[in-house]
């Protein structure tokens, strides 16, 4: 079980996605304690000593990549580190988001204070104030391939500890140098190794996928809720979702879908109405929400035990054991993130993929109380038709982001690194992918809530007609074209909604052991 606290410790405590979240909305709950500070002295120490030693270890006194039997002069080592961050910050593209980028910084700080880094305290200290200041490096988007880490992002991420690159800072994007100096602060003074230390590891691709994986959750809970209003307006079966079904196939996933559309619909005045119909099975798209919704959930609980063991763990290079003992190994490769995150981006599109065909059904109308097109009077209106059209545009986009960036490489330091993960590529496009979805959820959030007015003046459950309710306070019933782009967003910022998504998750009773396991 998770120690309860009120603050995190870095380098102590387990740092997980939902905590890493809550430091970046508030960094004044994560402290760097004595205890911390001590691990860090140490590492540093052992520098030192290996310095004083001679003898040749990678990045402390020698080149990097293929540069690597280069020895470097004892009175060149602390150069060496600030050239590194020169040449290394080469990264094009837009910005990473702020949040994003408070979250590298975030995880680094509690990675560097584990203790096997050879930084000092005084780096450590100095990222903390950033993140603590919301001073925030400007970090191209583009330039990493997952390994030896995310050289390119990480190396424009600090920067501004030796006074160079920019930062978001009260609004405005400036010098980095220029803010020290306004803050009453000096640039660091880089030691050995610590360059390397600061610009060896995930924390890019990581970053991306906690932000991902947050937002993942969230359009997950959403589908639920929203297929099951769909499942009301076109009048689908219950069956489907019953647990002893699930029972047969336990997949924790499954189970768990099927358990919240279960208490959705269960008491139902809609889905009584129909229990007798010679309808035999619904669609797929329908039927197998379970078994679809569900695989996606696995992949989520792969990618969320795979980031909590990367975010409390060291991944640079070279590692600090002792002062006698320093490894060069390969701890800094993405190949572990990159794999599952490739996984959970394919979850994502196929998602997208369902939902777009929920759509579809739902623009076919029944020839009885559900008209095509969502409108009553069609021929002259063309209804909700081009709706589909995005919703088929977004998911084929999905379909072809796909391809797993996990599956290339291409060799990098004139062959040293002669195999790369692509992580970074999977990360960015992860959260693309997820772009997406949340547009094509929020056209079936729309259409579901045009179509479930159609069976009034029967009733659903208290959930559903909460949430049509609150797409209504936004978007009023159509009787006729519109430009329906501006639905599509005034719903689409519904979906964002994180707070919502909790509230309507409370009134959803599924298993409490099953519930935790699918949290943050």
């Amino acid at each position: 079980m998770e120690r309860k606290f009120k603050v995190f410790r870095y380098g102590l405590d387990k740092l997980t996605v939902g905590m890493l979240l809550k430091i970046a909305n508030d960094p004044k709950i994560a402290v760097l304690t004595d205890d911390a500070k001590k691990k860090i002295e140490r590492s540093f120490s052992c520098i030192k000593g290996i310095l004083e030693k001679g003898e040749p270890v990678y990045g402390v006194n020698t080149g990097f990549g293929s540069l690597c039997r280069t020895v470097i002069p004892r009175e060149k080592a602390d150069e060496l580190q600030i050239n590194l961050l020169k040449s290394h910050a080469c990264g094009v593209g837009d910005p990473v988001e702020p949040l994003i980028v408070k979250m590298m910084l975030i995880s680094k700080v509690h990675s560097l204070s584990l203790g096997y880094s050879g930084v000092s305290l005084e780096t450590v200290e100095r990222i903390i104030w950033h993140i603590e200041n919301d001073c925030l490096p400007y970090v191209p988007s583009k330039g990493s391939v997952g390994a030896s880490g995310d050289l390119a992002p990480l190396a424009h991420l600090f920067l501004p500890l030796i006074g160079m690159g920019k930062v978001f800072y009260k609004g405005e994007l400036l010098e980095a140098g220029e803010v020290l100096k306004r803050e009453g602060l000096k640039p660091i003074k880089l030691h050995p190794k610590e360059g390397l230390a600061l610009i060896n590891g995930t924390q890019f691709m990581s970053a991306y996928a906690a932000f991902g994986l947050y937002r993942f959750k969230r359009y997950l809970d959403f589908a639920d809720v929203i297929s099951a209003m769909t499942i009301e307006a076109l009048k689908g079966s219950l069956r489907p979702f019953d647990p002893r079904l699930h029972a047969l196939r336990p997949y924790d996933g499954t189970i768990y879908v099927a358990q919240r559309i279960w208490s959705i619909l269960k008491d139902s005045e809609i889905v009584r109405s129909h229990v007798h119909c010679n309808k035999v099975q619904d669609p797929y798209s329908l039927r197998c929400i379970p078994q679809i919704h569900g695989a996606a959930r696995e992949a989520f609980l792969k990618l969320k035990s795979t980031l909590e063991v990367e975010l409390n763990s060291v991944v640079d290079n070279p590692v600090v054991i002792d002062e006698d003992t320093v490894i060069s190994g390969g701890n800094f490769h993405g190949e572990p993130l990159a794999l599952p995150l490739d996984y959970t981006a394919l979850a994502v599109s196929e998602m997208s993929n369902v939902s777009d065909r929920r759509v579809y059904l739902l623009l076919a109308g029944d020839g009885d109380e559900l008209p095509k097109m969502l409108l009553k009077e069609v021929g002259i209106n063309s209804g909700f038709m081009i709706t589909q059209y995005l919703t088929a545009a977004l998911a084929s986009e999905n379909k072809t982001l796909s391809f797993p960036a996990s599956a290339d490489s291409i060799p990098t330091s004139l062959g040293q690194e002669d195999h790369v993960s692509m992580g970074s590529i999977s990360a960015r496009k992860f959260n693309t992918i997820l772009d997406n979805l949340s547009y094509v959820l929020s056209v079936e959030l729309l259409l579901a809530t045009q179509a479930l007015e159609f069976r009034r003046p029967l009733k659903s459950t208290e959930t559903v007609e909460f949430l049509h309710d609150e797409v209504r306070k936004r978007v009023s019933f159509a009787e006729g074209d519109r430009v329906f782009s501006e639905d599509i967003e005034a719903v689409h910022e519904l979906v964002g909604d994180n707070g919502l998504i909790k509230e309507i998750n409370a009134q959803i009773e599924v298993d409490t052991a099953l519930k935790e396991k699918f949290e943050l």
